[in-house]
This record gives C-alpha cells, structure tokens and sequence, in this order.
C-alpha cells in the first residue's frame, strides 16, 4: 500500500489560503482572523508563522511573482502566446486582474509594496525586450514597452467589459507592432483557438 501524501506544511497552507482570499476579495478586506478561521487555527499559530499581516501580505506577493517558465517556442510564439494565456486567464471564473495592480491600487502608500510592484512589472517588460532582441528589434526597449502596455490594457478593459476577446483584440495590436519593427509574423504564429466566454461576474464580487 502506498504511503498516504504529508498534508501541506502549515506554513504553506497559511500562504495558500492567504493567497486565494487576498487575491479574490481584497488584501484590506481580509484580515488575519478570516485567515486563520478560514485553516481552522488561532491566530497565534498564524502569528508564529507570519509575525504581522504586512509580512503575510509580503510572503503572497513574493508567491506570486512568478518567472515566465523557459520554452523552445519561436521568440515571436512566445510573445504572441502571452495574449493567448491572457484570454484563457480571462475566461476563468475567479479571475480578478493583476494582483500587483491591485495591490498597489489598495496600498500604494507603502513603499514596499509599490517596490515589488514595480520590479514584477519591470520583470515582464524585460521578458519582452530580450525576446525581441532575439528577433533583431532595433528598439527592443521601446516596443517591450509597448507590449506591456497591451497587457495591461487587455486586463483592465477585461475587468470593465467582462471579456475575454479584449485579450485577443491586444494580440492583434501586438502583431501590427511586430510587422512594423520588421518581425515576420507566419500564420503559425498566430493561430490559437479562442476562449470561451467567462460567466458574468456579479457586482459584488
């Protein structure tokens, strides 16, 4: 018989619950009581692992600053394939935009989580430039910008429309801007089946 798997340290579980409420509801919204209610523990067993909530909010941004996995795809797939997970990403039921966004739309007074913030942001543009780097873009820096701002606008008119589709509408863009900088873009590159259109959301969500 095969051993039964270690349930999650309570660290962990701590840092998964606090990731789902504070993404989903809010990070002032949820406090460390809901947290720990949430587990089933006290708030002092949350407390010998978090010693405050700016730490356990600390701890969930780090979780969430993720680096785009490494891929044997063309540069100019994995630039285009970013819009692609976004319309997916878009069609979940859970999904509430950027959590960096709305971190510092909620706290933007604190310098540490603007700072971290900022570096996930910076991250992802530079993501972009040394792909278009690869491809010979001779103002990489310039059009990795740009490509930014297309994810970021995508995300924000999917929060306001509730729709998907907006993620393929800023692919479109981005195709436009990589055929102006002189980067072949081939049918294979293009080509991804649409998303399903996400239940509406209610208004408080």
């Amino acid at each position: 018989m095969a051993p039964l798997p270690d349930k999650p340290a309570m660290k962990d579980r701590i840092l998964e619950t606090a990731d789902r409420l504070f993404y989903l509801q809010g990070l002032r919204a949820v406090g460390v009581d809901t947290i720990a209610a949430e587990i089933g523990i006290s708030k002092r067993t949350l407390y010998n692992h978090f010693p405050s909530k700016d730490a356990l909010i600390s701890a969930y941004l780090a979780r969430r600053f993720v680096a785009p996995r490494a891929s044997d795809k063309s540069p100019v797939e994995q630039i285009l394939g970013t819009f692609d997970s976004l319309e997916r990403r878009f069609s979940a039921k859970d999904f509430r935009g950027c959590p960096f966004v709305n971190a510092v739309a909620e706290l933007g007074e604190d310098r540490s989580v603007r700072k971290v913030a900022v570096a996930f942001k910076e991250s992802r543009r530079l993501w972009f430039r040394d792909l278009l780097i690869q491809l010979g873009v001779a103002d990489a820096e310039a059009l990795a910008t740009q490509l930014a701002l297309l994810v970021d606008g995508s995300i924000a008119q999917d929060l306001v429309r509730n729709d998907p589709a907006m993620a393929r509408a800023a692919k479109e863009a981005a195709m436009v801007l990589l055929r102006n900088a002189g980067v072949k873009v081939d049918k294979t590159s293009v080509a991804a089946k649409p998303a399903s259109k996400k239940p509406r959301r209610s208004s408080t969500a």
